[in-house]
């Protein structure tokens, strides 16, 4: 539907997610509910229980999907790093399969409000959740010099990080670091011409990295994909849509130890990636990676 963000690798999240019969599946990354209308398009019977720490994507939806499917959705404000005690407040011990769709929503990307943008007035914010205390612009003003080039080259993968990082620390001393106008600029002063071509935005890597740092996002991911496996009854998948290589690295780690410890098994021993045609259509979904691993019936 014309407005929502649009759903990656629909048909591959599918085939993994929905393999055999689901009565209960949780989409622990809703953002506008592309994944989870697509359940239950697909299915006749699946409950999905929709999470987000976004109050826009709580609204969204709900708005969205919340008359049509009622007796079979709901959707909760949660952080899929508790779902334990999500599925405790509303009664359910045990799911069928989870989806983790690790990136952010092209809502968040185009309403300059949220931060997330590279453009003009924007505040640097890039809070997923509205009411954690922590900005990036707090980020940028507090942190070290060294913490800042060490944000930007882990989570970023940045190779300028250090050359960034002295210049954010300039910047601010100037008072000229409020505005993502802003931080491009001292990004761009940063890097070298030359490495300012190509198809990819100077300052997508620190950007990400900044969003990341101030989300949490990396931290506690494999403790999130242990719990929600934990969660799973023998024979459900958990499916996980990832968008960097950290966070690759960290699916991958899991659900390998998985399979080690015969728990599971991997349903993708190498990344599954979005075909060319919906690259082409859907430019977003260039970097996607999906893994999925199935519990031990």
């Amino acid at each position: 539907m014309t407005g929502y963000h649009e759903p990656v690798m629909v048909s591959e999240v599918m085939s993994y997610l929905l393999e055999s019969r689901r009565e209960i599946l949780v989409d622990c990354t809703a953002g506008d509910g592309g994944h989870t209308l697509e359940v239950l398009k697909r299915t006749k019977d699946t409950y999905v229980l929709a999470l987000d720490v976004d109050d826009d994507a709580v609204s969204t939806v709900q708005g969205r999907l919340g008359r049509e499917y009622a007796g079979r959705f709901q959707v909760r404000k949660g952080d899929y790093r508790e779902l334990g005690q999500v599925l405790g407040k509303v009664g359910i011990p045990r799911v069928d399969g989870c989806l983790f769709d690790l990136g952010v929503s092209s809502r968040q990307v185009d309403s300059p409000e949220r931060g997330f943008t590279y453009w003009g007035e924007a505040p640097l914010d890039m809070r997923m959740n509205r009411e954690s205390p922590v900005t990036a612009r707090d980020l940028l003003w507090t942190l070290s010099q060294d913490e800042l080039a060490r944000i930007l080259w882990e989570y970023g993968e940045e190779r300028f990080s250090r050359e960034i990082a002295a210049r954010i620390v300039r910047a601010r001393e100037e008072g000229a670091l409020d505005t993502a106008e802003d931080l491009v600029k001292v990004i761009k002063a940063a890097i070298p011409a030359r490495a300012r071509q190509g198809e990819i935005h100077p300052a997508r890597r620190t950007f990400q990295a900044l969003r990341i740092a101030v989300n949490d996002e990396i931290s506690r991911l494999g403790k999130a994909l242990w719990q929600a496996f934990l969660l799973t009854r023998p024979g459900g998948a958990i499916v996980v849509l990832s968008y960097h290589s950290l966070e690759d690295r960290i699916v991958k780690s899991v659900f390998r130890e998985i399979e080690d410890r015969g728990l599971g098994k991997r349903l993708t021993k190498k990344p599954a990636r979005p075909a060319d045609a919906e690259v082409n259509a859907n430019p977003r979904a260039r970097s996607a990676k999906l893994r999925a691993v199935e519990r031990a019936r």
